[in-house]
């Protein structure tokens, strides 16, 4: 079961991460990408504000999941991980994360652009 999860969490969060980045390009998904990336944001700011900045449970439960497996957990941050992981390289924590802030703040933007400007062809 351990590792089912670990493959599950491995996949889940990555599918999140890129949905979360891409989802506001399509008419039918905008909303949705909006509610995620509001979710990441309620997670690594006000969760974080208890559990650390840029806190994000499917990570916690993530790394649960692979310390029981006898995995050690040299990151804190999921995406340095999973850029690690795919690239056989050890990035930069900093530039990971200052990479993961623009990267959010640009799909944050484009979500939320895209989303009013639909309501307000609809609406309109």
């Amino acid at each position: 079961m351990l590792v089912f999860l670990n493959i599950f969490f491995f996949v889940f969060h990555t599918v999140l991460i890129v949905f979360n980045l891409f989802g506001w390009v399509w008419k039918r998904t905008r909303l949705a990408n909006l509610v995620t990336l509001g979710g990441t944001a309620f997670c690594w700011f006000i969760l974080g504000i208890w559990y650390g900045f840029g806190y994000c449970p499917s990570t916690e439960w993530h790394w649960q999941v692979r310390l029981r497996l006898g995995f050690t957990i040299d990151t804190y941050s999921y995406t340095k991980f999973l850029v690690d992981t795919m690239t056989g390289l050890d990035v930069n924590a900093k530039l990971v994360d200052t990479m993961t802030a623009i990267l959010f703040l640009l799909a944050l933007g484009a979500s939320v652009f895209t989303n009013i400007k639909q309501r307000l062809r609809v609406g309109g």
